[in-house]
């Protein structure tokens, strides 16, 4: 059983990518266009513009919830993701109180931890990233395998 589960993990990985990362960019695109009931406490409104850390937050999910959904530069994208959710956790969630059940800070917290698991196990299957690796190494460049390790 476990053979078939490990041959399986690549496609697991590229949908479990897909879903995090549109998750992620729907959040930045409601609080920067006002869709989807808009930005939290707005009353389907939008942040403004340059507003510190909000707006910042917003484009940092859009952009990079988009990149991570479609498996282009998926590594760094999630590691800027996965930051920008420690330090919303830390920074506005932890003053309220300890324990993400008690300060409203679950959200930040999955995000946080699923965007740095994406970091260490890459695309997975279906992303751009290994379209890119294997059009280069067709070219003749070396390129470095991004399949993830099995345990």
């Amino acid at each position: 059983m476990s053979a078939r589960l490990n041959s399986a993990q690549p496609y697991v990985i590229g949908l479990f990518r897909v879903v995090f990362g549109l998750l992620f960019a729907v959040h930045g695109a409601a609080s920067l266009f006002g869709v989807l009931g808009g930005a939290a406490g707005t009353d389907g409104g939008t942040l403004a513009t340059g507003a510190w850390p909000g707006w910042y937050a917003a484009v940092i999910q859009l952009v990079a919830g988009g990149l991570v959904a479609l498996g282009l530069g998926t590594r760094g994208a999630a590691l800027i993701a996965s930051g920008s959710m420690a330090y919303a956790y830390f920074d506005v969630h932890q003053q309220a109180a300890l324990w993400p059940i008690q300060n409203g800070g679950e959200l930040s917290a999955l995000f946080c931890w699923a965007f740095f698991l994406l970091v260490f196990t890459g695309s997975g299957a279906f992303g751009l990233d290994r379209l890119l690796v294997r059009r280069a190494a067709e070219d003749g460049e070396h390129a470095p395998e991004q399949s993830p390790v099995a345990a």
